[in-house]
């Protein structure tokens, strides 16, 4: 189907506008001579302005996390807005087998690949954000990336230490993508390596149905009290049974692996991610929980 087939405003228009970046733009790359890019075929999926998830997750992480109307209207602060009149857009950007392949051999700091795409694919992440909304804004139907506002940040919620005004986690799972891990990484048909990306837009887009009733549903550990294979994945301990240790992770990535991978492939973010791939959830739903 061409894009001139596809009625403006539609769910089939908001995937296509993101398809289509994905496949055509050149920054969607690993920066690293072979021409392949940073990421796999992306998923999308809607969530209501007005779902209850989202005043919930205000709740449980603190008075300065954004609702979708709260993001919104930073970008929009003269316009009326209600959060039913609103929808979120949420997709996920999976890491390439290849890309895939080369971190399982990592122990201690992450591979080339992984760290490049940490990199140059959030860059490309960054990049998507901002053509979604623009496009959708220029059709009129006016979004914005809340994680692109000048105002995104990170700050210390009382409950979960380091927590940022916006969550691409949470969203995409409000949005019906996956499930929390132990790690807390989400858990979706295309596994806890991948990446994610959102808008919030007026515009009237059905929701996607969760297909889960519970936020760890699709985590071994959680449902069936086994595996645990994100801890022995974790060089600093960050993950043990009692589960993610952010503080840890944060002085490993900010000491360890972001100082290695600047030094040794000339990246510039902050790349880890090994208990994201050699488990169980790498690119899959567990197969024992699926129904």
């Amino acid at each position: 189907m061409s894009a001139t087939d596809k009625k403006t405003g539609s769910p089939e228009w908001v995937e296509h506008l993101i398809h289509n970046f994905w496949a055509s733009s050149e920054q969607n790359t690993l920066n690293n001579g072979t021409g392949e890019k940073a990421w796999g075929e992306p998923m999308v999926a809607f969530a209501r302005g007005d779902d209850p998830l989202f005043a919930r997750f205000k709740k449980d992480i603190g008075p300065f996390y954004w609702l979708p109307e709260e993001a919104w209207r930073m970008k929009f602060p003269d316009e009326e807005i209600s959060a039913k009149e609103l929808s979120v857009i949420v997709y996920l950007l999976p890491q390439t087998p290849e890309t895939r392949a080369d971190q399982k051999l990592a122990m201690e700091v992450p591979a080339e690949r992984w760290a490049r795409s940490r990199d140059f694919g959030e860059k490309f992440n960054c990049a998507l954000r901002l053509h979604l909304a623009a496009q959708m804004t220029a059709a009129g139907f006016p979004a914005v990336a809340p994680e692109r506002l000048p105002d995104f940040a990170y700050q210390e919620s009382e409950q979960f230490g380091i927590a940022s005004n916006w969550s691409e986690r949470h969203t995409a799972h409000a949005a019906g993508l996956g499930t929390f891990g132990l790690s807390d990484g989400l858990i979706t048909v295309k596994g806890k390596a991948v990446r994610f990306g959102s808008v919030v837009a007026k515009i009237d887009l059905p929701a996607t149905v969760r297909p889960y009733t519970d936020f760890q549903q699709w985590c071994l550990w959680h449902a069936k009290g086994t595996c645990g294979a994100c801890i022995r994945r974790c060089p600093p301990r960050a993950i043990t049974p009692a589960g993610h240790d952010k503080n840890n992770c944060f002085d490993y990535i900010r000491n360890v692996t972001a100082p290695y991978a600047q030094s040794t492939f000339g990246t510039e973010a902050t790349p880890c991610g090994l208990c994201q791939v050699k488990i169980p959830c790498e690119d899959r739903i567990p197969p024992a929980l699926i129904k």
